[in-house]
């Protein structure tokens, strides 16, 4: 989680100061695409706030009525944050370009415009570089395309995405501005703050296809579900083992219910010891689950008969 405030801070720092920088000069030279980068690092500044404050919420203790945290806080902010993308940068962005478009802003010197987006393409590709800077240190051995689909941190993803997006912004606005001095046609600039909206909207909707599936309960990758049942299978006391249910509740924090069939005959010491194998035996692997339920028939009629009880979970741990 600190890497990615720092991740966050970086982005912030950048995008504030040359939202002002764009602001001025697009009154200064008229540019629609100037103006469509200065609402693009507008609406990225407030995304970086807005990502901090999904951190800080998220990091709060579990209580009575949300007993397994609330990590996900971070996922409905990042929500947030993929919608004011869409609608706030790329609309905006996009009804700027149509105006222009159809109503030609006279041509000015676009001497500014080049400068600002010069100083803006290396303030952002700094702010990315240490976003994959990041990224890179906490993927561990997959390749950089598996971790990021893997990744659950909408913090550093969204960060990575925006950086991306506004560095092909930046060179869509140079175009645009370019071409419309170039073959005197101001028509251009417009296309290009079109087509800068187009870029934010489709950058809008990977991240809202994302948050929507880590809101709704997705759970862990196909291998690593698996995997966790391999390694129930190997304990000696285990028949069985159903397919684990898992669900996250934040990048470093899974929810994990498993249901075993233990082997006929054995006592009850012989499975509180296999459970207690099976789960230490998961953490050790896979150190982002932090709850662990495992239900049995065998414990469950036991406890029936025990204590008039009806099927229970037979261990559980966090």
């Amino acid at each position: 989680m600190a890497e990615s405030r720092t991740v966050i801070y970086a982005a912030l720092a950048g995008n504030l100061a040359i939202a002002v920088t764009k602001f001025i000069v697009a009154g200064i030279t008229g540019s629609s695409a100037m103006l469509s980068e200065g609402i693009h690092s507008v609406v990225d500044t407030g995304n970086g706030v807005l990502l901090l404050v999904g951190l800080k919420r998220s990091r709060r203790d579990p209580d009575p009525d949300h007993p397994f945290g609330y990590g996900k806080e971070l996922y409905f902010w990042s929500l947030i944050v993929a919608v004011l993308i869409f609608g706030v940068g790329g609309g905006i962005s996009a009804y700027e370009g149509i105006l222009n478009t159809l109503h030609p802003a006279p041509l000015h010197d676009p001497t500014w415009n080049y400068i600002v987006l010069g100083i803006a393409s290396i303030v952002e590709g700094i702010t990315l570089l240490v976003a994959l800077q990041t990224f890179l240190q906490a993927k561990g051995d997959e390749s950089f395309w598996q971790a990021l689909q893997a990744s659950k941190d909408p913090s550093t993803f969204t960060v990575l995405a925006e950086d991306s997006a506004a560095l092909a912004g930046l060179a869509i606005a140079a175009l645009g501005i370019y071409l419309s001095h170039r073959f005197a046609m101001p028509v251009l600039d417009g296309a290009a703050s079109i087509l800068i909206g187009i870029l934010l909207a489709g950058v809008a909707t990977l991240l809202i296809h994302q948050s929507r599936g880590l809101l709704i309960g997705e759970g862990v990758d196909r291998d690593m579900v698996l995997d966790i049942r391999a390694l129930a299978m190997e304990d000696k006391s285990v028949a069985n083992a159903s397919r684990p249910l898992t669900m996250y509740f934040g990048p470093d924090n899974i929810l994990l219910a498993l249901d075993v069939e233990f082997r006929h005959g054995i006592s009850g010491a012989d499975i509180s010891a296999s459970v207690e194998r099976i789960e230490k035996n998961i953490r050790t692997r896979y150190r982002s689950v932090k709850r662990i339920y495992i239900e049995s028939n065998p414990v469950a009629a036991a406890a029936r008969g025990n204590y008039g009880m009806p099927p229970a979970v037979a261990a559980s741990s966090q």
